[in-house]
């Protein structure tokens, strides 16, 4: 079997090392493109060197750029060399630009699609997401269903049932690998203590690139820190940081802005924290399965699963919201099951992916 790995952005690579790792655990034959989604050191480089991956064997550079010429272009740079290198099957994760151009791309060439973390949905067209990881699905011949709520999902959606697997979530199998190595020197170098902060991050394009919306996820992080008189912790992303320069807009006093940082460094920042607040839909993830209260700064989620284990809340936007939602979840027991997985979904991706190919080339 020779399989190709396409990621581009920081939660692909931390989801998809360890099905690099699985790949290189089995001797499987495998090469990695990288679509240049996220190009920063803090955004992409980093997570390689935290999470100690092979490079990638092409990077296709596309940079930031709309997300119809983005999409467009990873398609158009992937495609000679899929029609080069002829892999039996292509292995995409989430819902990102990257993930809908490589399952397309992908299919125009009669090549096999695998899709990590099928069948999530929250059914807000707002967000480009959404529709991602519907073309990823529907282009898919594996689907690999977190569980069996996506399962069900997606057999709505009219996909056969003998495309979908449920393995659970890759998030598991890297949080539970990485834990032990979380960089704890970050709270020292911030002058936090456990428990004794709040972690935020934003960076959604329906959030961020709305003023409105933009100032009043701030007025809510800064309304947080006073309620529970707790300092903020706030990396910045890029795309927020120059949003909120380009709308006049400043950070509340007691939000500590900082610099994105690596996968050991955030998982640090993760477990240790109070409370979490983000509208990433990776960091509704990381918090259930370390069992961190979390409020999501959005209207809907497609990690439902997290609310109802009592892990996650649904803040919405507003400022009056974010600080409702917050004392709810601050005062929670963390005592809820990881409905997420066990951290096996990498193995069992790899063993059906194999097995079915192995099967297909007998006939």
């Amino acid at each position: 079997m020779k399989a190709c790995i396409v990621l581009g952005t920081r939660p692909e690579i931390i989801k998809m090392a360890p099905v690099i790792r699985e790949c290189i655990r089995k001797k499987v034959d495998f090469f990695v493109v990288h679509s240049g989604q996220h190009y920063s050191y803090n955004m992409d480089r980093i997570f390689f060197e935290n999470l100690e991956l092979p490079d990638a064997n092409y990077n296709l550079e596309v940079g930031s750029l709309p997300g119809y010429a983005q999409t467009a272009k990873i398609m158009e740079r992937l495609g000679p060399i899929l029609e080069s290198e002829r892999p039996d099957v292509v292995l995409v994760q989430g819902d990102t630009n990257t993930v809908a151009a490589g399952a397309i791309a992908a299919r125009k060439l009669n090549i096999k699609v695998g899709h990590v973390e099928a069948g999530l949905r929250n059914y807000d067209e707002r967000m480009p997401e959404e529709l991602n990881r519907v073309l990823a699905d529907h282009c898919a011949t594996y689907l690999f269903a977190p569980n069996i709520r996506e399962k069900r999902i997606l057999r709505r959606e009219g996909i056969p049932k003998d495309r979908i697997f449920v393995t659970g979530n890759t998030i598991v199998d890297s949080v539970l690998e990485n834990v032990e190595l979380a960089d704890e020197e970050i709270l020292k170098k911030l002058n936090v203590e456990q428990n004794s902060y709040i972690l935020a991050t934003m960076h959604r394009q329906e959030n961020v690139e709305v003023k409105d919306t933009l100032a009043g996820m701030l007025d809510g992080l800064g309304l947080v820190q006073k309620r529970l008189s707790l300092p903020v912790i706030f990396p910045l992303h890029p795309r927020t940081r120059s949003r909120i320069q380009d709308f006049g807009l400043k950070i509340p006093e007691g939000v500590k802005v900082i610099e994105p940082v690596g996968f050991l460094e955030f998982l640090a920042l993760e477990k240790n924290a109070r409370l979490i607040l983000t509208d990433s839909g990776g960091v509704q993830e990381e918090a259930c399965i370390l069992r961190v209260p979390c409020v999501t700064m959005r209207i809907s989620t497609e990690r439902p699963e997290t609310v109802e284990v009592g892990a996650n809340i649904i803040g919405g936007t507003s400022p009056e919201g974010i600080v409702d939602a917050a004392l709810k979840m601050i005062a929670t027991n963390r005592n809820w099951k990881n409905p997420l997985g066990d951290g096996r979904a990498s193995r069992r991706i790899i063993k059906i992916i194999e097995e079915d190919i192995e099967k297909s080339k007998k006939k």
